[in-house]
């Protein structure tokens, strides 16, 4: 069955001398993580051959935040165009989304519409708040815009929390546990699933009522906690003309991406609905065949596997 990812990462060689990321300073496991993320052919294609993976949906992995301010937008503007060479290089297994400058707003919304009309990218990746604030807040409204009206949804993923955060948060704990519970090990998950509630009750989506946000890692943990969120929210957000899941379920996607265990898939899987549900790895950090092995554990009909190996993903992305 054809099977498409859309949580899949890659960085350039400009990219990393413009941030320094996944140097020496970096985790060890990260540094070894450097040649996958720069491979953006054979070796790449090789390890999704392998899982039967017909097509990843590239996007740059998640340090915009190191990049200096005067020169984002230029570094990401060469980003987008080596992403470009490559699914032109190999059509069919690679498409692309964009990275944009959310230091400037306005600069973004013009180079997503490069992206989207001119080098064929099927929407953009945000990683975490920038510079401390969420995409909620009124400056950010000319990326939105731009999604809306180019039609095409924005990936919300995860990034390393601002330092007053991992400051009171996840100091003062023993060899590397603090990083790690700040990102994969917790934070960024609770983080991307407050960044979810926080664009819907700001009424984002009353503005918007077509954009369509993707969310990762089977939820980021609002589908645990829906009805609960739901309940209290709704409550008191009187500026919202539908219910805070209501929101959640007309404007909001979710990708397996990094979960590849069945209780969490149940708990998106009931919650969520499977025509919003897709399928995706975190290529690198997790391996395809992990994926793979994930996939053909799921007893699910060959119509529900379908729509969540592909065709969710084919229809959203204009694939």
């Amino acid at each position: 069955m054809k099977t498409i990812a859309l949580e899949e990462h890659f960085v350039t060689t400009s990219f990393l001398k413009a941030t320094g990321a996944y140097g020496s300073d970096a985790p060890p496991r990260l540094q070894q993580m450097q040649a996958q993320l720069l491979d953006l052919g054979s070796g790449r294609i090789a390890a999704m051959d392998e899982a039967g993976l017909d097509l990843q949906v590239l996007s740059l992995t998640t340090l915009v935040g190191n990049l200096q301010a005067s020169t984002a937008t230029a570094v990401l503007h060469d980003v987008n165009d080596e992403l470009a060479a490559a699914v032109r290089a190999h059509p069919g297994r690679f498409a692309g989304f964009a990275a944009l400058n959310t230091r400037d707003p306005a600069g973004a919304a013009k180079e997503f519409e490069r992206c989207v009309s001119t080098l064929g990218f099927r929407g953009a990746l945000l990683s975490g708040t920038t510079d401390g604030e969420f995409l909620d807040q009124p400056k950010f409204i000319p990326i939105f815009e731009a999604a809306s009206a180019l039609g095409v949804p924005i990936y919300v993923h995860p990034a390393p929390p601002p330092k007053a955060v991992k400051d009171v948060y996840f100091s003062g704990l023993p060899g590397e546990t603090g990083l790690v519970l700040s990102i994969a090990g917790w934070g960024w998950h609770a983080e991307t699933g407050l960044h979810s509630l926080r664009l819907i009750v700001s009424g984002l989506f009353d503005r918007f009522p077509e954009l369509q946000v993707i969310i990762g890692h089977m939820g980021e943990g609002v589908p645990y906690a829906l009805v609960r969120s739901n309940q209290l929210l709704t409550a008191v957000a009187r500026n919202l003309k539908l219910s805070v899941a209501e929101y959640f379920h007309r404007n909001f996607h979710v990708t397996t991406s990094g979960y590849f265990t069945l209780p969490p898939f149940q708990c998106a899987y009931d919650v969520v609905g499977i025509d919003r549900l897709m399928y995706s790895v975190d290529y690198p950090f997790s391996p395809n065949t992990q994926g793979r092995d994930f996939l053909n554990s799921l007893k699910l009909s060959d119509g529900d596997k379908a729509k969540l190996t592909h065709a969710n993903a084919e229809a959203l992305l204009k694939l």
